[in-house]
């Protein structure tokens, strides 16, 4: 049996790398050392809800997020204008790599409660992804799925 042609150069396995080659490589990024205020203003004028957090040599030292502000300055009644990106990102970042599979990256932002995965290949930041490609991609592969195994169930196919 042939496959379909919505079928063909579909992966039923989805992996970052096909999110990325659809939505782009861009990461946002901002400085450890750089004013709250300014990444704020830097994710309002990109429309993101966060940023990878840069030291030295553009080695990653964070992420910094909306919900770090919220919760670590704006909820304390803290002055943002006199703290640093330093002061809020989270420090653990967890990453996913191109090669890994949607439903093992849906899976680790819902264990460890977060939105967005960078992705690091060899070492280097090559893309991000939000819980939001995930899910995209995710209805995309089952669309799919349903649309091809409508079809098979009505006998549309050659036997």
């Amino acid at each position: 049996m042939t496959k379909p042609d919505y079928i063909e150069g579909q992966d039923m396995e989805a992996k970052v790398a096909d999110i990325l080659k659809t939505k782009g490589t861009e990461v946002e990024t901002v400085e450890r050392d750089s004013g709250i205020l300014e990444a704020l203003e830097q994710m309002s004028n990109r429309g993101v809800g966060s940023l990878v957090v840069t030291g030295e040599g553009d080695k990653i030292c964070g992420i910094v997020t909306e919900r770090d502000y919220i919760r670590k300055v704006a909820l304390k009644g803290l002055n943002a204008g006199d703290m640093k990106v330093g002061d809020i990102m989270t420090a653990k970042v967890i990453v996913a790599t191109p090669e890994d599979s949607v439903q093992e990256c849906m899976a680790l932002i819902t264990e460890q409660r977060i939105r967005h995965l960078p992705v690091v290949d060899e070492g280097m930041l090559v893309g991000i992804v939000s819980i939001g490609d995930l899910i995209k991609q995710l209805t995309r592969v089952q669309s799919t799925q349903i649309k091809y195994l409508t079809d098979y169930i009505a006998d549309k196919y050659p036997a």
